[in-house]
C-alpha cells in the first residue's frame, strides 16, 4: 500500500531525466498497491517441516594457469560451517574444488529445488575474490549471477523467505592498517524480487580478506563462533553485529611479507531482510 494514498502523489525514480517525455512518462502514472492492512508478523516464519538447505562451496586448489595460490585453512571453516548449521537443522551439502561451470550447475540447481517445506536457504561461498567477482577453480564469476539464481522472480518457492549468503573471499587488494582507539500473511502482497536477502562479506568493498592457514578465516572462525553462541538465541543482525565486533577487535595480521604485517579487517553486512531472521522459534 503506498504511503501516499490514491491522489496525493505520484511515484517517480531517483534517475537522471533523457528526455522531457521520458520524464512526462515517468511521472504520469500512480503506483500504488492494493494490498489488505492485516496485521502480520516482524518475524521470518520457521513453521515448516524443514529450516532449509545449507549449500557449502569450498575451492582450496585452483588450476595453475589461474596463477592463485592454494587456500590453505579453508577445510577448517567447511568443516567449522558445515557443523555449526547442521547444529541449527539445516541439511548441509558441501562441494569442494569447483569449477565456474560446476559452481553455477550446482547453484541452478538448488534453485530450482522445491523450498515449499523450507523455511529459509543459506549459502557459504569459501574461495578467492575480487570486487564483485567470485573464483572457481578455473575462473572467475560475477557473484550477482549465483545469487541472482535465487531472486523472487527465478525461484519461487523461496519467495518471502530468507536467503542467506555468507562469503569468503577477497574484495580487492587494499590494507587496513586500523586505528587506535580507547575503547506468514494469507493476504497476497507484491514484494521486490531482491527482497529477502541478506549478504555477509568477510571484508569491506576493495579490501584483502584474511585467512590463517592453521585456524581458518578470521571472518568464519566468527560466524561460527557467534552462531554457536548465540545461534537459539539472537535475532541474526545482532549475531552478526558481535561477529563484526569479534573480527575487528581481536584479529590483527602477523606476517612477514612486506607491508601486510599488523592489519586489521572488518566484515560487511548487506541486508535485504524484510523481517527479523531467528533460527530457533
Amino acid at each position: 500500500m503506498s504511503v501516499n494514498g490514491p491522489g496525493r502523489g505520484r511515484d517517480s525514480t531517483d534517475a537522471k531525466r533523457d528526455d522531457e517525455q521520458r520524464s512526462e512518462a515517468s511521472s504520469s502514472v500512480p503506483m500504488d498497491v492494493d494490498a489488505k492492512s492485516l496485521a502480520h508478523s516482524f518475524r521470518y516464519s520457521l513453521g515448516f517441516p524443514s529450516i532449509g538447505q545449507c549449500i557449502i562451496i569450498n575451492n582450496k586448489n585452483f588450476d595453475r594457469r589461474t596463477g592463485m595460490n592454494q587456500r590453505n585453512g579453508t577445510d577448517v571453516d567447511a568443516a567449522n560451517v558445515m557443523k555449526v548449521f547442521a547444529k541449527l537443522g539445516y541439511k548441509v551439502k558441501v562441494y569442494n574444488d569447483q569449477t565456474v561451470e560446476q559452481m553455477k550447475q550446482v547453484l541452478i540447481t538448488a534453485s530450482k529445488d522445491d523450498h515449499s517445506s523450507s523455511a529459509s536457504f543459506v549459502c557459504v561461498l569459501l574461495s578467492h575474490g575480487d570486487e564483485g567477482v567470485f573464483f572457481g577453480t578455473d575462473g572467475s564469476v560475477e557473484l550477482k549471477y549465483l545469487t541472482s539464481l535465487f531472486r523472487g522472480d527465478r525461484c519461487k518457492s523461496l519467495v518471502g523467505k530468507p536467503k542467506l549468503f555468507f562469503i569468503q573471499a577477497c574484495r580487492g587488494t587494499d590494507l587496513d592498517g586500523g586505528i587506535e582507539t580507547d575503547s506468514v500473511d494469507d493476504s497476497t502482497t507484491k514484494i521486490p524480487v531482491e527482497a529477502d536477502f541478506l549478504y555477509a562479506f568477510s571484508t569491506a568493498p576493495g579490501y584483502y580478506s584474511w585467512r590463517n592457514t592453521m585456524t581458518g578465516s578470521w571472518f568464519i572462525q566468527s560466524l561460527c563462533d557467534m552462531i554457536g553462541k548465540y545461534g537459539k538465541e539472537l535475532e541474526l543482525q545482532h549475531i552478526m553485529t558481535r561477529v563484526n565486533h569479534k573480527v575487528a577487535v581481536e584479529f590483527e595480521s602477523v606476517s612477514n611479507a612486506p607491508g601486510f604485517d599488523a592489519k586489521k579487517q572488518i566484515p560487511c553486512i548487506v541486508s535485504m531482510l524484510t523481517k527479523e531472521m531467528y533460527f530457533s522459534p
